[in-house]
């Protein structure tokens, strides 16, 4: 099975600037997750977009692809049935004229 979680959008403390470590920005997150279904055993939605959420705001990373990397172990860690898992970050408002994003991928 594969899940999708698009546009999960808050606010947060992420950057190197001087600027992002005072103010929260936008921060919007994108899951695209593989994992074996089996009867009874599931991926709880809620619980694994609090988990990037919270872990986002509480660890206030201050370059994406750190949180990144923290990320994919901690869902993983949480979910072992994942097989696979495509994280992205965007910051549609750091820079005026675009939106900047950064994305990684695990398979297990």
């Amino acid at each position: 099975m594969k899940i999708y979680i698009e546009n999960l959008t808050f606010y947060a403390i992420i950057g190197i600037l001087p600027e992002e470590r005072q103010t929260p920005q936008q921060i919007i997150v994108n899951v695209e997750l593989n994992y074996e279904y089996k009867k009874g055993i599931f991926i709880n939605y809620s619980t694994l977009t609090n988990l990037i959420e919270n872990d986002i705001k509480n660890s206030q990373y201050q370059l994406i692809e750190d949180a990144l990397l923290s990320l994919h172990v901690k869902i993983k860690k949480e979910f072992s049935q994942i097989s696979s898992i495509k994280l992205k970050i965007s910051k549609p408002t750091i820079i005026d004229q675009c939106v900047v994003s950064v994305s990684s991928t695990v398979n297990y």
